[in-house]
């Protein structure tokens, strides 16, 4: 994916000095997998929440996509469904397959995002959504293993940098309608 490593560092620091208004960590690493979890209160319905995370090429971002375009991206929202990629000349990427879609309550997906894609790893993707005063609770994990031979451990904090900027993406998305999230909306370790 073209992204310098330096230049999301910059973002994610940036991003870290701001107030918490997600929560986001690595929750286990070991060298055969981890799992990163991201939480937020987000001042939208279930239903609504689900129908923006369905809407991904709005909110995720081009700078993590194979055609340089979040616009080309999808999701099919049925088991065996797609999160899609359409490439320049007819091209696809399949990044992940819905395992488990349940509008308003629960979005699975399984499969390995960007990179990961070309080593032996994959894992669950899960959106949870829980009503709660004023509107809903939005867990997000992605778990991981395999193999890859320096450890897939080693893949943790990038995988954790890129998914909280996606994650911040988001929750801006569902609450302005614009995917640029506002100061004290961002990813914060725990």
């Amino acid at each position: 994916m073209p992204q310098s490593g330096a230049v999301v560092k910059a973002i994610v620091a940036f991003l870290l000095c701001l107030a918490p208004a997600v929560h986001a960590e690595i929750a286990d690493s070991t060298p055969s997998g981890f799992t990163v979890k991201f939480s937020a209160s987000l001042h939208a319905s279930p239903a609504e929440v689900y129908q923006r995370i369905l809407r991904v090429g709005d909110w995720w971002s081009s700078d993590h996509s194979f055609s340089g375009d979040a616009h080309n991206l999808s999701i099919d929202a049925r088991a065996g469904g797609c999160f899609c990629e359409k490439l320049p000349d007819g091209g696809t990427v399949r990044h992940m397959e819905v395992v488990f879609a349940w509008p308003g309550k629960l979005l699975r997906l399984h499969g390995g995002l960007g990179p990961l894609q070309g080593i032996a790893v994959a894992g669950p993707m899960t959106f949870q959504l829980k009503p709660e005063q004023g509107g809903t609770r939005l867990d997000f994990s992605y778990s991981v293993s395999g193999y890859t031979p320096q450890g897939v451990s080693s893949w943790a904090a990038p995988v954790n940098e890129v998914l909280g900027v996606q994650f911040a993406r988001l929750k801006a998305y569902v609450e302005t309608g614009s995917e640029t999230p506002k100061s004290g909306e961002q990813p914060k370790k725990q």
